[in-house]
């Protein structure tokens, strides 16, 4: 795969990292704006009607290839809370990486979708976490968490007090949630793909890594975040095409 030049993953992360809305043109999960028109809202965003890579995916015939586990060396902690108005964004502190084909990611921030924008064997869940890192080479990986419909989750109803229900609010995050491996399953079992932003301008080239187990959250709490985005926020399955999807 071919390194993506700085200019070009600057981009990428402030794309995935913030679902930020760029100035030529406003985009949104509804209506006009929503995602089946995004590659006809501005020419940055021809990709997104137009690439052959692209993500969200429903994950299903895996293919079996022994993947090396992920290391997680997660031990800074959050500092802030952000409402972007498409996601609700929570930023890390300097420290926190995996490693995957003997590389390093940082690790950026951690948002959320509802439901969620990947399916596993044709199943939605009610939520799904994203956890953006990039390399030295701003080469991107993003790790997937799925949620089901059970329990307060704990972690995340501290930081739904903290969360901020209007755009464009942010707060700052002391001493909560701190251990972000509160939010990865004790099994780290995964599947692998290549696929895209799931925002505009929907870029290919980021790694992709779904994990298989899920953790719980509450309906109460999934209706608390849809306040906060107005909605929902997640960009429909997108077409496989000749991608390979391993476990």
């Amino acid at each position: 795969m071919k390194k993506l030049t700085f200019a070009l993953a600057s981009t990428l992360i402030l794309a995935l990292s913030s679902h930020a809305t760029e100035h030529k043109a406003h985009w949104g999960y509804t209506g006009h704006e929503g995602p089946s028109n995004w590659g006809n809202l501005s020419d940055n965003y021809k990709t997104c009607g137009l690439g052959k890579n692209q993500s969200p995916i429903n994950v299903t015939h895996s293919h079996d290839a022994n993947l090396t586990p992920i290391k997680f060396n997660y031990s800074s902690t959050p500092n802030e809370i952000i409402n972007n108005g498409h996601t609700v964004q929570v930023n890390i502190a300097k420290g926190s990486s995996i490693e995957l084909d003997n590389k390093t990611y940082e690790l950026k921030q951690y948002h959320f979708h509802t439901p969620s924008e990947n399916h596993i064997e044709g199943k939605s869940f009610p939520l799904e976490v994203h956890f953006v890192h990039a390399a030295k080479d701003n080469e991107l990986a993003v790790v997937a968490v799925l949620f089901e419909y059970g329990n307060d989750n704990q972690t995340l109803a501290k930081l739904w007090e903290k969360m901020p229900m209007e755009a464009s609010q942010k707060h700052e995050l002391k001493n909560i949630a701190k251990n972000l491996m509160d939010l990865i399953p004790t099994n780290k079992q995964y599947y692998r793909f290549n696929g895209s932003l799931t925002t505009p301008p929907c870029s290919e080239g980021v790694k992709w890594i779904v994990l298989g187990k899920h953790l719980k959250v509450s309906k109460a709490q999934i209706e608390k975040f849809s306040k906060a985005v107005h909605g929902t926020n997640n960009r429909p399955i997108q077409a496989l095409n000749a991608r390979v999807i391993v476990n």
